[in-house]
């Protein structure tokens, strides 16, 4: 069986249209929606793949309309854009992202895999450094082969006595200074993080036509380019 793993879509469909992947199955670690341009498309990709898929924070706070402040970095963006991620769902839309679980365990091919968008111990909002060390402890009594998350935008793969913690990355809006899409495929018990490139231009495009202010605008338009976030929003540092 070859199952794609994604995570973090993030509204993004030019990013999503570019995995031609074949598979079998897909699964879906959250936050299908905000920071980026045309979040319907990613919702209707994910229905029409069959996804498995969990809830992120952003699939959350959209679905909730949580109010949300923020003054600098992706809580900012976060900030700009929920209103008008909200104005471009349909009622059926939000209903599908409020009844996104939270947590998702299923067996393929014999192995038991969990899917979880932050952390099993906080699965909307823990934010986990990329590193083995910092898992062992979160992992305490999950029994399964694979833990999938998401969450960091950051691609990671590493053992944890026989579990194996998976981070496709961000399909939608990397982190890791590389702007391409990002996503995993396992076959056979065996993993491969890949990046495919994607239309940047025609994402910032819409970023550009979209209802936001100017600053969001530019800073979204820095973390399309460089793949990361850009603190002062002018693609200098």
């Amino acid at each position: 069986m070859r199952v794609l793993v994604v995570s973090d879509l993030h509204a993004n469909p030019a990013a999503l249209a570019a995995i031609r992947e074949p598979f079998d199955r897909c699964l879906c670690i959250g936050d299908i929606v905000e920071y980026g341009p045309d979040p319907a498309p990613c919702i209707e990709w994910v229905r029409e793949t069959n996804a498995v898929c969990v809830r992120g924070n952003h699939d959350h706070g959209a679905a909730q309309n949580v109010a949300v402040n923020g003054v600098s970095g992706f809580r900012y963006l976060t900030m700009v854009t929920r209103g008008a991620t909200i104005a471009k769902l349909s009622p059926t839309d939000r209903r599908f992202l409020a009844d996104l679980p939270t947590t998702q365990m299923l067996t393929l091919d014999g192995k038991r895999y969990l899917l979880v968008h932050a952390s099993p111990r906080d699965p909307l909002d823990e934010y986990v450094p990329s590193e083995a060390k910092s898992w062992e402890s979160r992992l305490v009594g999950i029994k399964a082969d694979f833990v999938l998350v998401g969450h960091t935008h950051v691609p990671f793969r590493f053992e944890i006595g026989k579990t194996t913690v998976l981070n496709p990355g961000s399909v939608g809006l990397p982190r890791d200074g590389d702007p391409r899409a990002s996503y995993a495929i396992i076959e056979d018990g065996r993993i491969e993080l890949k990046r495919v490139e994607y239309d940047v231009e025609a994402t910032i495009a819409a970023v550009q036509a979209a209802d936001l202010d100017p600053l969001g605008k530019q800073l979204l338009t820095d973390a399309y380019r460089a793949g990361k976030y850009v603190p002062n929003g002018n693609g200098t540092h």
